[in-house]
């Protein structure tokens, strides 16, 4: 129990976190999207430097570097991964925190849609209903912006993909982070260079605090990663599952409540669409893990009594053995006593 509810405060604290990311980059939105994502992969690689050392987990760096497969997959998914970083980033700087919450609302669906046409996954009926109602969603939201939700969409596509490719790599989080964060980093220190040569680097100029913000934009990088790696060994993946909504959840409210963002009653009925297909298929997950557990457990029930029943068998067998000679080396003393008393006469 206590394994559990330390799984829950760092899944919490994971995705909370990942929530309130807004609202860092907010303070950062009068600096180019292009410079902050720049910072954000150069800070992330020393980060990552002192975690790996930190926790003593250097084996898989050389097994890695020997894999040219493996590399072309981390570099498959850096590139993604800065994708999708990048246009959250100006997402929020440009008051589209609403629809980046769309984006990572969806991204379950687009990463079901992912296993059935490239993974040949099967469907249940009800993960279907999920993904029609998602789609539906997306068709209302395209009438309630007047264009198709781009930013969502790529979002939630370069995500799913990033998920796919890590799927792929299998490295956990601080690894994959570590391997990443390096594939990053001499570009983007390039790309910063190339900026102060030309006098538009705003880390000099701006200020210590300014400075700040984006020297400790690794470590807002890091830290939810770490927090979620140590939530998802403490907990199922069923709870992992619920947890993640938490995250576009709160940058809803933020988009909403903080940053005071339009929701006119076109995009509550496409959200409400979305959120309607997610209940589905966490209503659907959930039964699905139920019912594993009470087939593991009939499972495990059946062996024991199949265990037992052998047991039984065995020891049955093993007393008629025991039976049956016994009785033989008592029918041959009795048949040879006499003689041997006649013997002695």
């Amino acid at each position: 129990m206590g394994t559990r509810r330390t799984g829950l405060a760092y899944g919490f604290a994971a995705y909370g976190m990942w929530g309130l990311l807004p609202l860092y980059w907010h303070l950062l939105k009068d600096t180019g999207a292009w410079e902050v994502l720049a910072h954000r992969m150069v800070w992330s690689l020393p980060t990552a430097l002192v975690i790996v050392l930190v926790l003593r987990r250097r084996s898989w760096i050389r097994p890695l570097l020997r894999d040219r497969r493996k590399l072309g997959l981390v570099a498959v998914a850096s590139c993604v991964i800065t994708v999708n970083w990048a246009l959250f980033i100006w997402a929020v700087s440009a008051d589209r925190v609403v629809e980046s919450s769309l984006g990572y609302f969806i991204n379950p669906l687009v990463s079901i849609a992912f296993g059935v046409v490239l993974l040949h996954e099967r469907l249940r009926p009800a993960q279907w209903v999920a993904v029609g109602i998602g789609a539906l969603s997306v068709v209302v939201m395209t009438f309630a912006y007047g264009r198709l939700p781009w930013i969502s969409l790529t979002l939630a596509l370069s995500f799913a993909t990033y998920g796919l490719v890590k799927k792929r790599i299998k490295l956990d989080g601080v690894e994959g982070f570590s391997a990443e964060t390096a594939m990053l980093f001499l570009p983007a220190l390039g790309f910063l260079v190339v900026l102060g040569a030309r006098g538009e680097d705003s880390f000099a100029s701006d200020g210590a605090g300014h400075a700040l913000l984006l020297a400790c934009a690794g470590l807002a990088t890091a830290l939810p990663l770490i927090f979620f790696g140590a939530a998802a060994v403490r907990l199922p993946l069923s709870t992992i599952g619920l947890l993640q909504y938490m995250a576009p959840a709160t940058m809803f409210i933020l988009g909403v409540t903080v940053f005071h963002e339009e929701m006119p009653p076109e995009r509550w009925a496409g959200f409400g669409l979305v959120w309607l297909a997610l209940c589905v298929l966490t209503w659907d997950a959930l039964r699905a893990a139920r019912r594993g557990r009470a087939e593991l457990r009939a499972a495990a029930d059946k062996a024991a009594d199949e265990t037992a029943a052998a047991a039984q068998a065995t020891g049955k067998a093993t007393g008629k053995t025991t039976g049956k000679a016994a009785d033989g080396r008592s029918g041959s003393r009795s048949g040879t006593h006499p003689v041997e008393l006649e013997g002695v006469d």
